[in-house]
C-alpha cells in the first residue's frame, strides 16, 4: 500500500507500483473511439504510462498538456494517458486542447486495477487512480516509475524524459 497524501492530508493506495526490471502486467483500455487497446500493441516502442485521477482537475489536465508537447518530440515513444474517466471527457477534452499525439485511456472496463495497484482506498479521491508514471522500455519492462507523493502536485517530467532517453 503506498503511503501519499492529497492536499497534505494521508492517503492510501491499494498496492504498490510495478518494481523497475519486471515485465510491465498487460491491461487492456478503451481509447476515444470506445475501441480497446491492449499495453501490448506498443511493445517495440517505449511506453509512458501517465496515471491520473481525473482529467477534469487542473493538475491531471497539466500532465496531459505537458506531454502532448513533450511527446511531439519523441521518436518510438507511446504516451498512454490513463484514468477512470469516461472516453467522452477525454475526447472532449482533447478537442478543447487540440491534443492529438497521446493516446488517452479509460480503464473503466478494465483489468487495470488488478495488476496496477495505484487505486485510492481512502481520501475523498477514493475510487480513482493515484497520480502515477511508468516508464517501459520497447520489451514492455517497467525502466522508470513514479508514485507522486502529494496527489496536487505534476510528476517529475526531467526524470520521465530522461528515462526515455536512455
Amino acid at each position: 500500500m503506498a503511503n501519499i497524501s492529497f492536499h497534505e492530508q494521508p492517503a492510501h493506495t491499494t498496492g504498490e507500483l510495478p518494481k523497475v526490471g519486471v515485465v510491465a502486467p498487460n491491461f487492456s483500455a478503451v481509447k476515444n473511439d470506445l475501441t480497446e487497446v491492449s499495453l501490448s500493441d506498443f511493445k517495440g516502442k517505449k511506453v509512458i504510462l501517465n496515471i491520473f485521477p481525473s482529467i477534469d482537475t487542473g493538475v491531471c489536465a497539466a500532465s496531459v498538456r505537458k506531454f502532448h508537447v513533450e511527446a511531439s518530440k519523441l521518436n518510438h515513444v507511446a504516451v498512454l494517458c490513463i484514468s477512470k474517466d469516461l472516453p467522452f471527457a477525454h475526447s472532449r477534452f482533447c478537442a478543447a486542447e487540440g491534443i492529438d499525439n497521446l493516446t488517452m485511456l479509460s480503464v473503466f472496463r478494465s483489468n487495470f486495477e488488478q495488476d496496477y495497484r495505484v487505486t485510492f482506498v481512502d481520501s475523498p479521491l477514493k475510487g480513482l487512480l493515484s497520480r502515477c508514471i511508468v516508464v517501459l522500455d520497447e520489451e514492455g519492462k517497467v525502466i522508470y516509475t513514479e508514485q507522486v507523493a502529494e496527489t496536487t502536485n505534476e510528476p517529475d517530467y526531467s526524470k520521465v524524459l530522461e528515462a526515455v532517453s536512455r
